[in-house]
Formats: structure tokens, sequence, C-alpha cells
């Protein structure tokens, strides 16, 4: 197949748009929203996740109820992959370097405000702890950052490959676009509702089947989850609770905190919201009180439960209760609470009320009475039974078990100029093959469509100088294991790797990911090679010769050979960073 759109590469923000779709660096996908989504739709286009259907895991899974097969779907992805967030894998880049590469496309004031390594402090967690520190940034000057590349579910998968690595791995985004394309492949839940929401430092998905489901990282959430008080859930309620919600993006665009346009359909859009702050919002019950208890670890220490024993009652702190929780099947909740006091010793038990603690059983039944009334009603009712002494307390519980009970989404605006345009109608019932049929004949109308081409890394389909672009000034994770030897020595380390890409067909990979999984078809090694010649030499004069089989690489008057399986034609001429593709 041939190239059958123009794309005027000459524009700067296109070439970086366009290269971007191989790096997928954090960065690159915040001042690039468009590319969001192709990343999902690349992954629907590979057959990796297809694969999971022929598992036995799945057998049966498209008569069950939806529940069933996000349980099943999340287990799959739990076994079979990990949360990597590190500096090693993607290397390194400045502040200085990226901001000008971007500063001709976004405003660098408003992009401290809203990425997380270039000032932004909306979660004050990661700031109490020091977020260079935490990502081990503190060992380099204060201009270094992360590139943090997006994965693409190849590279996921091949982390398998990576010394120290036993299952796939990825970072938030890469699990992200993970998700929604096994929820559409395996769940058959149309992309209409699959919606994924990034923060400055976080990215997780939104369904909007049923009341709703978090996918966040590897783990889900339902409604009851995000209210059950767990530490996990208290981690995956951070971003939301603290962070703006920067880009939402669904099959038919996205919308950003910062650009007044929009391309996702505004119904899509206006139902996500919708469904979302449902989803964030519970009325006040007394299985909801002890999960907020239990969430908000200050306050426990003030109540004791008291219980009937054998005609009398007895006392126990709640405390102690929810530390049974820890080695128990049963809960502090009032549905197994009796089960977990029979676990309980007797000796935790006292025959007095405990001196300072309130009686939890009186808070409850008030919450019996009153449930569906407002935190007003309830707050008068509590401290009617609260001494003096205690009151202040109270208050400032009620205050906090509002903001448990009702999380308040910062969402990019509807005050947007939406514009609409052309995607392809993917349904859940398709094939694989019908629906890379579709992507690529709409690709020189859909500019989603277009970018998916590119993050898919189809090369006979697509320019190769935004490739070239990224694979020569954007991986350098093998330089610093490379620099002290010599070139041919180089040469020859990359033939003795394994001679397989990670990628079918005519696609290719990523210098990085050449190196990290060790293995590459011998046009990857190539520019491999290439990255670290110019490395050395920054005005070094390289060409590429790739004539199907035969690759052949020319630097210094040397010919260096590899052999490929990719079927590519391609002369590419690379003077520092400047190329020529023939």
């Amino acid at each position: 197949m041939s190239q059958s759109y123009p794309v005027d590469f000459s524009d700067k923000r296109n070439l970086e748009k366009y290269s971007s779709a191989f790096t997928l660096s954090d960065m690159e996908v915040f001042v690039f929203p468009e590319l969001l989504y192709p990343l999902v739709l690349a992954n629907i286009m590979s057959p990796v996740i297809w694969k999971w259907r022929e598992d036995s895991w799945f057998d049966g899974i498209y008569n069950k109820k939806f529940l069933y097969k996000v349980n099943r779907i999340k287990q799959y992805i739990i076994q079979n992959y990990i949360f990597n967030l590190d500096l090693a894998t993607w290397g390194l880049t400045t502040k200085t370097k990226e901001i000008e590469r971007f500063r001709d496309f976004i405003d660098m004031n408003t992009l401290r405000q809203s990425n997380a390594l270039f000032g932004y402090e909306g979660d004050k967690y990661y700031f109490d702890i020091d977020i260079r520190k935490h990502f081990g940034l503190d060992k380099y000057d204060s201009d270094v950052i992360p590139y943090w590349k997006t994965e693409t579910v190849e590279a996921m998968e091949a982390f398998r490959f990576k010394e120290g690595f036993t299952t796939g791995a990825g970072e938030c985004v890469s699990l992200s676009a993970l998700y929604a394309a096994a929820m559409f492949i395996i769940g058959r839940i149309p992309l209409e509702k699959i919606f994924l929401m990034a923060t400055p430092l976080h990215s997780q998905n939104f369904i909007t089947e049923s009341e709703g489901i978090l996918t966040n990282n590897r783990r889900i959430l339902t409604k009851n989850m995000w209210f059950n008080g767990t530490s996990l859930s208290a981690k995956a309620r951070r971003a939301l609770e603290n962070e703006k919600v920067t880009i939402v993006s669904n099959i038919s665009g996205y919308i950003h905190i910062l650009y007044d346009v929009a391309t996702i359909n505004p119904e899509d859009y206006r139902t996500f919201s919708e469904k979302l702050r449902a989803f964030l919002k519970t009325d006040l019950n007394v299985s909801l009180f002890i999960n907020f208890l239990r969430f908000k670890s200050k306050y426990k220490n003030l109540f004791q439960f008291r219980c009937d024993c054998q005609g009398y009652s007895k006392y126990v702190a709640l405390e102690k209760i929810f530390e049974y929780e820890h080695s128990s099947r049963y809960n502090a909740g009032p549905e197994t609470r009796r089960l977990l006091l029979n676990e309980m010793e007797g000796d935790e038990f006292h025959l007095s009320p405990l001196p300072g603690k309130l009686i939890l059983n009186e808070y409850e039944e008030i919450l019996e009475i009153n449930e569906n009334r407002s935190l007003e009603n309830i707050e008068r009712e509590f401290l009617r039974i609260t001494d003096e002494s205690q009151a202040g307390i109270i208050r400032e519980m009620m205050s906090d078990i509002q903001k448990f009970l009702i999380t308040e989404p910062r969402l990019p605006s509807e005050n947007k100029k939406f514009v609409t345009l052309p995607v392809p109608q993917i349904k859940p019932d398709d094939s694989r093959e019908e629906i890379i049929e579709k992507v690529t004949s709409m690709s020189g109308l859909s500019e989603m469509c277009r970018l998916t081409l590119y993050v898919y890394r189809q090369m006979d389909t697509i320019d190769w100088l935004p490739f070239v672009k990224a694979a020569i000034e954007r991986n350098p994770v093998s330089f610093k294991e490379l620099e002290n030897l010599r070139i041919v020595e180089i040469y020859n380390l990359l033939q003795q790797m394994a001679h397989v890409s990670i990628y079918d067909g005519k696609r290719l990979a990523m210098p990085d990911e050449v190196w990290n999984y060790r293995r590459g078809d011998g046009i990857e090694k190539a520019f491999l090679f290439a990255c670290n010649i110019i490395e050395r030499d920054k005005d070094a004069c390289i060409t590429l010769i790739i004539d199907k089989e035969n690759v052949e690489l020319i630097y210094s008057g040397n010919n260096y050979r590899f052999s490929s399986s990719k079927g590519l034609k391609k002369q590419i001429s690379i003077k520092g960073y400047e190329y020529q593709i023939f």
C-alpha cells in the first residue's frame, strides 16, 4: 500500500505531532491530545489483544453480564502486566530541550500549571514527599526530567524480554489504553462509552455502562468500591480529588483544559460528565459511615461499639474492630460485623464503656432514622447527643464526610468551540480485519485514522520522516551502556542480538524498544546503530539503504549490513538532525 493523503511536514507543528505518535511521551500527549485515542485504536488493530479471545480464561464471557466481563478482564491484566514507572526504561530529557521544542505550540506558564515536572503542585501528597525525590530525579540537575513514554500493547508485552521482568508492564497511560482496547475487544463495550481521562499526574478510564466503572492502573473500581474506605480506593480517589482533569477523550475526539476548540461529541461529553458526577456522589447511611471511619483513621479512635453478649453489654474500641478486618473475611460494616466480633479475642471487650469514646450504636441509630436526610440535619442530630467538649471534632468530621461522599471532578469546561471531525465507525461486532480496513480507508479524511496508522507503525502506508525524526532524536536509552564501545563493537553487538521484531508485518520498533528488549529486525537495529553514531558525531553523514531483505548503513566510508524480513524499500539520508527520505 502507498501513502494516500498529504501531510505538510514543512509545518513544524505537524512534524512534531506526527513524530510524537512514535514516542508518545506524557508531555507529547498533553501538547497533542489528538494522539490519545489513536493509541487505543492502534491497540485494537494489534493482534495481541485479539489473541486473548483464545485464552480459556475468557470462555463464555460474551454471554455474561457487564461486571463479570470487567472483572475477568481486570484479573487477566493483573496477572499479566505490572505497573512500571522508572527513569531507566525510556531515558531522560531536559526542561530546556522540551520547552524549546514546544514553545511555539503552548504557553509555557500555562504548561507549568498543568504538568508535574514543570511546576504543577495540584496534589499536595506528591509535594509533601518531594516529587523529584519520589521519582529518583533528585540525583540529577533540576533541569532533567524523564521521557515517560507511553507504551503500545506490543511494547507492554515485550517487557517479558527485559531483565528483571517476568510479565508485561506499562505506565498509567499505557494501562489506560490497554484497558480501553480490552474492554472493546473482549468485553464488547462500544467505544462511545469508553472515555480516557488524563490528569497532570495520572491517567484512568471511565466507562459509562451501567452506573459506571473506573479503571485505575491495573485495577477497576465500581461505585461501591469508590466509597468502601480501603487503602486501594484511597489511592484511586487521589487524582480526581486533588487534580484537574486535563484531557477527556473518546472515539469522537477530545476536550482539553487549555484549548478553546474541542472535537469530542458534546452529547457524549455531557453524558460522561453527568455519569461521572453521579458515580462520585452518594448519600450517607450506616455502611458508608463505617467506610468513612475506615478511610479517615483520625476519627475511628473517637468511637467504641456496644454489643450485647449473653444478656449484658460489652464495649470494644472501633479501631480494634478495624484491626481484625485485616485477617478476616468479614468487615466492620453492619452486614457482617457480628461475624467479625465472634472472631475477636475475649480480652478485647470491656464490661464498662471506654472513657472518652462515643458510643457508635447511638450514631448509627440516628443514621437509620434519618437515612436520605441532608448532612446538615444529620450533623444537628449528632451534635444533640454529643458532649459539648467533642462538638468541634464532630463538626470537623461532618465536613470531611461531605468531601468523602461528594467528589466534584474538575473537568474541562464545556464552554468550548465544539467541531465535528470525521472518525471511524467501529462497532463491537467488527472483526480485526474490518477495523483495520475502516481506519486505513478513512486515513485521507480523518486525522484520527491517520495518526492511528503512525502510532500503529504501519510503515508501508505512512511518511517515514516523522519516524526517522523520532528515532534519531528521542531514543537515548542505549547511549550510556554503549558509550565506551567502538562503532564496530556496537555493530557486532547488534548483530548478536535476537533477530526478531516485537511488531508484526511491516511495522517497526523504535531504537529504545530494540535496546530495552534486546531484539529487533535489521531495519530497527540499523536505526539504533544510527542513533549511537549521531550521539557521538553530531555532524555525521549517514545513508541508510533498505531494499527488502537487505539493509545497508553507510558511514565514514564503511558499510554495515543487516538483514530484514519486513519487505520494505526506502533510502534515507541523515546529516546530523536533517533528514531526506527517498
